[in-house]
């Protein structure tokens, strides 16, 4: 919306137009930050799609369930303390980076699937196949005293 400033009144009109375009946003900003819960609001507006926006809640950061924003704490301090503790500054941070990406991942749901998978491959592994029994028959004949007791 730019008018081509020609003359004077051109000037003003802009500039009377610029203030209150100044004024809506100062009042939108002093609400963005008025209380705690805006605050908070705002701060959650950072991390892409994460809060509300226009009145439309979109999922991000927080749309994982519990256990998928466990691991993002968890998976690289757990690497960087274990695996690559004697590694430099760059590697811890790209460990970090990438733990956070492969904790998208990681869900309640994903978590059962692998146990349930591992659970039955062991169970295959360390139970006990039962063995059929072999029985020998043997076919007998009947003695001649067994024959006169029919």
């Amino acid at each position: 919306m730019e008018l081509p400033v020609n003359n004077i009144t051109d000037l003003r009109a802009e500039i009377a137009r610029l203030k209150g375009l100044e004024a809506q946003q100062s009042v939108a900003l002093k609400a963005r930050f008025s209380g705690p819960a805006a605050i908070f609001s705002t701060v959650l507006s950072l991390f892409p799609g994460s809060a509300t926006v226009d009145g439309i809640k979109h999922a991000g950061f927080f749309k994982q369930d519990f256990l998928g924003l466990l691991s993002r704490f968890v998976l690289p301090i757990t690497l960087n303390k274990t695996l690559f503790r004697k590694s430099n500054f760059l590697i811890k941070t790209i460990v970090g980076v990438l733990s956070q990406k492969a904790s998208s991942y990681i869900s309640e749901d994903s978590v059962s699937s692998v146990w349930h998978k591992a659970k039955g491959l062991f169970d295959g592994l360390f139970k006990k196949k039962e063995k059929p029994v072999k029985v020998k028959v043997e076919v007998v004949e009947e003695s001649p005293l067994l024959k006169h007791m029919h």
